[in-house]
């Protein structure tokens, strides 16, 4: 079975620092970020711009859409937008986890989170930027100027 990753959480997984919404948001986090970490282990990920397997934990869920506050249902989806046009990949589409991972650590650099995760009340914690940054390193992919 394919696990479900909106957009903009294929990026959080590199800077999930045990942060989170609730608990179980942070516990169904912790189970994703491990499998996408283990390089030991490869399998389908389907890629969309809504809902996804940690949105299932999340508090926040509506029946239909986020419902955080006021504007964050299109947050969050113009998040994934960017993050899927980025990256080069279609909603909806699945991909190998180890094929994504190099895709994200060949075309984001730590820099390009402040537009593709403007406005993430994450951001200024800097550990999505560091998380991409080792991301890169891992790869050894050459930062582009």
């Amino acid at each position: 079975m394919d696990k479900i990753l909106r957009g903009h959480h294929l990026l959080c997984v590199h800077g999930f620092r045990g942060m989170g919404y609730s608990p179980g948001f942070i516990k169904k986090m912790e189970q994703i970020v491990r499998d996408i970490r283990d390089l030991e282990s490869d399998f389908d990920v389907r890629v969309r711009a809504a809902f996804d397997d940690a949105c299932m934990a999340c508090p926040h869920r509506g029946q239909t859409k986020c419902e955080a506050n006021e504007g964050s249902n299109e947050h969050v989806l113009s998040m994934d937008n960017k993050v899927i046009q980025h990256l080069g990949l279609q909603a909806e589409k699945s991909y190998r986890k180890s094929e994504l991972l190099k895709l994200t650590a060949s075309k984001v650099r730590p820099e390009d989170l402040d537009f593709l995760c403007e406005g993430c009340s994450w951001l200024h914690y800097g550990v999505c930027k560091e998380g991409i940054s080792q991301l890169r390193k891992s790869y050894q992919t050459v930062s582009e100027s």
